[in-house]
């Protein structure tokens, strides 16, 4: 009769400990599947940011520089997209994509600020559709990024507190990264204004 009540409380416990590992395996799933949200929304991002200097070429034609610049930091971007992509949550990809992202809008914020003194470019029907767009997307993104984060911290939360800290060092479930965003006049999305 002992030896059954001790091997109904060993399958107890291990259905516990098996319990938790299922649960840090769903938050995991849980906040890559959050970052897969943020993927598809930059890449809508990055895929707007070449019609939108197509657009501005013609008007801007003596800037280059700044089209340039909007050109390597979209494509500085796609790059630590990527980086981030093959590994969500891991803190030096995330350190990555978010000073990526942080340069694009910068350079971003920089061409719409341009853009305010040439008075066709401002008028122009495609540019104000494709700025539109940018700032639909840059709310999208930011709405992404929190669902992202709060999945992240209860992911972290999960595998921290005792004893699911146990079986997270067990079986190697590691740290995840938010994703942040340094500079707090980047935390605004850009201001479009072509009225």
């Amino acid at each position: 009769m002992g030896l059954i009540i001790v091997l109904i409380v060993v399958v107890l416990i291990v259905l516990y400990f098996v319990a938790i590992y299922n649960a840090l395996v769903t938050s995991r799933n849980g906040y890559k599947n959050a970052f897969a949200q943020i993927d598809v929304q930059l890449t809508r991002r990055h895929d707007l940011i070449p019609n939108l200097v197509e657009t501005a070429k013609g008007y801007l034609a003596h800037e280059r520089g700044t089209l340039e610049a909007v050109v390597q930091a979209r494509n500085a971007a796609v790059s630590g997209l990527a980086s981030a992509k093959a590994n969500p949550g891991d803190p030096a990809a995330m350190q990555q994509l978010s000073s990526s992202e942080n340069a694009l809008t910068q350079n971003l914020g920089r061409l719409f600020a341009l853009s305010e003194a040439y008075p066709d470019l401002k008028a122009n029907q495609t540019m104000m559709q494709l700025s539109e767009e940018l700032t639909s997307t840059e709310n999208r993104v930011a709405f992404a990024r929190q669902a992202y984060n709060d999945s992240v911290m209860t992911y972290n939360n999960k595998r921290e507190v005792f004893p699911a800290s146990f079986v997270a060092n067990s079986f190697g479930f590691v740290a995840a990264e938010p994703l942040k965003v340094e500079d707090p006049a980047v935390r605004d999305a850009p201001k479009v204004s072509f009225t």
